[in-house]
């Protein structure tokens, strides 16, 4: 397995990843406008992890140079339990300590138990906070 930075040849792979992945996501999270508009703006913070050239898995990160975020991290269900998604994260997390940022936040769905119990396998901790949004176009 190796975890590079992601292209725009790698469109295909990844929009199909996380159409796989991601089934229930709104319509404003559509695969390929998030991968679009992530490269428009910063690609050096969206990572595929390949195995023979395929793309098995993916994290998006951001930095606004007061916090960072983790998001769409992906792993084709084939390939989980192998420490893909743990990989991931971790090498997100670096390119955002690397870029001086000092707290990286995620958001998960509260009913998600599953992935809960794996960020705080990674020293994630839930907070007391309320996350809000505000969809502008």
């Amino acid at each position: 397995m190796n975890i590079r930075p992601s292209t725009l040849e790698d469109r295909a792979g990844v929009v199909a990843l996380w159409e796989r992945v991601f089934r229930d996501n709104a319509p404003h999270n559509a695969p390929g406008k998030v991968f679009d508009s992530k490269l428009r703006v910063a690609d050096d913070l969206l990572f595929v992890a390949e195995d023979a050239e395929c793309i098995i898995g993916t994290v998006m990160a951001g930095y606004d140079g007061h916090r960072g975020w983790l998001y769409t991290v992906a792993v084709s269900p084939e390939y989980r339990r192998r420490g893909i998604g743990t990989n991931l994260v971790r090498h997100a997390v670096e390119a955002l300590r690397a870029a001086g940022c000092i707290k990286v936040n995620l958001q998960i769905r509260a009913t998600n138990a599953a992935v809960r119990g794996f960020y705080e396998s990674l020293g994630f901790e839930a907070e007391a906070l309320l996350s809000m949004g505000l969809h502008i176009r």
